[in-house]
This record gives C-alpha cells, structure tokens and sequence, in this order.
C-alpha cells in the first residue's frame, strides 16, 4: 500500500500577497512544496532561494516562448520531433547547419523549392518552431494574408509602418509561393517584405518552383527586384532530388557561409 505524500501547507497569506505584488507567480506556485521539502531535507537558505528562483525564470521562459509561438502564426505541429530527416532529399549536412540557425544570425535567406509533397513547408516552418525555442521571434505568412495585410493598411497610407512591424521579427517564414497564380497585390506585397527585410531579417520561402521562375509567376519587373535581393544573401534547397545550392548573388557562391556538402 502507497503511503499518500501530504500536501504541502499553503502559505501565509502575507507571504502570498507578497508574492503576488512582486509579480512573481512561479515562486508563489512552487513555494509550498519548495519550503516543505527544505525543511525535511535541511537545505541551506541559499539552495532554497536558488530553486525558487530558477522556477521563476523557466515558467517565465516558457511563458514567452509559448507567447511568441502564438504571436508568430505558425502552424501547430510541423515541428523536427515530427520530422523524419533521413526521409528527405536534403543532405543531413546542410539539415544541421540550418538548425544551427546561424544563418539567421547572419540575416540571410533560405528558399527551399520542389514538387508539392516533398515536406518543404514542414521544414521551413520547423526551422521556424525551433528558433522560437531558441529565444527567437518568427512570423507566419503566405502571400494571401500578406497581401491582406498590405490592403487593410492602404487605406491610411501606413503600409510602411506595417511593413516595419512584420520585419523586427528576426525570421519570416512566407509558405507556398507558387501553388496558386500570384495576384499583382500579392506580387507587390512579396517584394515589399523582401526589399524591407534585405540584409537586415532573415527571410524563409518555400515554393514549387525556383526564385528564378518567379518571372513566370509575377510581372517581371516585380520578379527580377524580388529576386535579385532574396538571392542575394540567400541558401536555396532543391526537393526534388538534387543537392542543395549555397548561393548568394545567385549563382557565385558568394554571400554566405557553406553549410557543408
């Protein structure tokens, strides 16, 4: 027969309203158990303080990142425990460097292209769960709700300001470019995004075709602005069986840093 733990004694109101004035709701949470189990087990003052504060800093932790993983728009459940890495065509080298997310650090560009059903939204959209955990703010976005986006601030002429707002997160993920025909809005809000966040945020784009296609998908003049600047600093993934580019001025090789063959 178990012996049933007995529940820690609450704490003294004075304490609690305390706790409650500090606005430290972890502390005030963990205390009862905290300071029954000190004093069972005679720990030091300083240990005591110690696991109370560490309660406080990882529920407020955990607080913010669930915060950020809702602001951020992010589809529930594309995340790397449920991505089978050795089932994808991109090489487990240039998988782990991305998931260093240096490449974030460093403001580039990261494009991954192919066939519908080749997991490039699970990918990018990982990648963009996994910076949120590592203390990172991310956004979630496919060309029609940027163009939404734009439409709802053109009416106050505070597209600026708006554009503004999207790139202080230091990730924006855009899905799907190309699955549908791009409208001129949605062709002018994508390069809006990219023109602003150019050597400054790091963008991640998955699309069916490559960004040099783009001119296939949007007028041309939009294409090539949009194009040269996302290229410019950018990692482009093929999906569709091919090792993955290191570009930057598309084609040189210049721009950025490897990330191993």
């Amino acid at each position: 027969m178990s012996v049933k733990t007995p529940t820690p004694p609450p704490l003294p109101d004075e304490l609690e309203q305390l706790l409650k004035r500090l606005r430290l709701p972890y502390v005030r949470k963990a205390a009862p158990e905290v300071i029954a189990t000190a004093a069972a087990q005679r720990w030091e003052p300083a240990e005591v303080l110690r696991v109370l504060l560490t309660e406080e800093a990882e529920g407020r932790d955990r607080s913010t990142t669930a915060t950020r993983r809702r602001a951020s728009g992010l589809p529930t459940g594309k995340t790397f425990e449920a991505w089978e890495e050795s089932k994808t065509v991109i090489p487990n080298t240039t998988q782990q460097a991305l998931r260093t997310l240096e490449w974030i650090e460093r403001s580039e560009a990261l494009c991954v292209c192919g066939p519908s059903g080749t997991g490039k939204s699970h990918f990018i959209e990982a990648l963009g769960h996994l910076a949120i955990d590592k203390g990172k703010t991310v956004v979630f976005h496919t060309l029609e709700t940027l163009a939404a986006l734009i439409a709802r601030h053109r009416a106050d002429n505070s597209v600026p300001k708006a554009i503004s707002k999207l790139i202080r997160a230091d990730l924006i993920v855009i899905d799907d470019v190309g699955i549908t025909p791009i409208t001129h809005d949605q062709a002018e809000a994508l390069f809006r995004v990219v023109d602003a966040a150019y050597e400054k945020r790091s963008i991640a784009v998955s699309s069916n075709i490559h960004p040099a296609g783009f001119d296939e998908l949007m007028p041309k003049t939009l294409a090539a602005a949009t194009v040269d600047r996302l290229l410019h600093h950018a990692h482009v993934i093929l999906t569709d069986g091919q090792e993955s580019y290191r570009l930057a001025q598309a084609t040189t090789g210049k721009g950025v840093v490897p990330l191993g063959d």
